[in-house]
């Protein structure tokens, strides 16, 4: 049997655990919060890890960096996951002219911006990125 890793927590922290669970819009943060709050009820990390569909090393590993960091050690660091393709910075200025050549034309303003920018796109991650470029006129 291995060593108990139960984190101690306050009245004020189990909240704030509890409403991370219940009203985060990011699962990995419920699935986190969920985590601690059961391991702090005294579960095994084998059962926490079946209840959150995490191993039991996952567990322990969350458990640790909730004890060294508190809540704030639960949220995803940044430089996680596949960085975009379409930076606003970067490439919204030279979509935006050849938008206006290209009005209606998709298929078009994709190839001229590939052609003049050096990058790759399916046209869907184009289309997505003319959205999010048009909400952010507004």
């Amino acid at each position: 049997m291995g060593r108990v890793n139960t984190p101690v927590i306050t009245s004020e922290v189990r909240d704030e655990l509890e409403k991370g669970f219940r009203k985060d819009k990011r699962h990995c943060y419920r699935m986190r919060c969920k985590t601690i709050l059961l391991k702090a009820e005294g579960k095994t990390s084998k059962e926490v890890g079946e209840f959150v569909n995490m191993s039991d090393v996952s567990v322990n590993a969350w458990v640790r960096r909730f004890n060294s960091e508190g809540i704030s050690g639960l949220e995803t660091r940044p430089g996680r996951g596949k960085k975009p393709v379409l930076t606003v910075s970067e490439d919204s200025e030279g979509v935006k002219k050849i938008i206006k050549k290209n009005l209606l034309r998709i298929d078009m303003m994709k190839k001229e911006w590939e052609s003049f920018s050096g990058k790759s796109v399916s046209c869907e991650t184009f289309r997505n990125f003319l959205k999010a470029l048009a909400d952010d006129l507004d």
